[in-house]
């Protein structure tokens, strides 16, 4: 009796560089960078000091225009699409240092991180109290991290 062997696809590519390079004044600080980032997986890219890595964190991002090269996200070439429109189709970066709002609640910062996926960032005049609609998602949010005791 033949037993078939399991298989599992590899999680699907959802960012892509290929040639990726960044020129500055004559300077080559990126060179021919080829990356795919898998769905759901843990990835790292490490170098010394000045091998470049924040700069290719700043290329995927678009914090930096490349010199050459091509990136893709969800297979959709976002190599000369601005920052704010790849953060809008859901590639965006966090800083080693993350910035909250000491004075407001762990609630009040998630609501602030959930306005404009709710369409409210740019309703930032309304009172705080406007974004109750929110406090569903946010508890959730917070019970899924284990932070619920943190809440208000």
């Amino acid at each position: 009796m033949a037993v078939a062997a399991e298989t599992q696809s590899e999680p699907r590519v959802v960012l892509t560089a290929r040639g990726l390079g960044k020129d500055f004044a004559g300077f080559t600080a990126v060179n021919n960078v080829d990356l795919d980032v898998r769905h759901a997986q843990i990835h790292a890219l490490i170098g010394p000091n000045g091998a470049g890595k924040t700069t290719v964190f700043n290329l995927l991002t678009k914090f930096l225009p490349p010199t050459r090269g091509r990136i893709e996200l969800l297979g959709n070439d976002i190599t000369h699409t601005g920052p704010a429109k790849v953060a809008r189709m859901g590639l965006v970066r966090s800083f080693q240092i993350s910035a909250v709002f000491p004075h407001l609640s762990v609630r009040e910062n998630v609501k602030v991180a959930l306005q404009r996926p709710a369409g409210l960032a740019t309703q930032f005049w309304r009172p705080l109290s406007a974004l109750d609609r929110l406090n569903d998602r946010a508890d959730e949010l917070i019970d899924r991290l284990g932070l619920g005791t943190y809440r208000d």
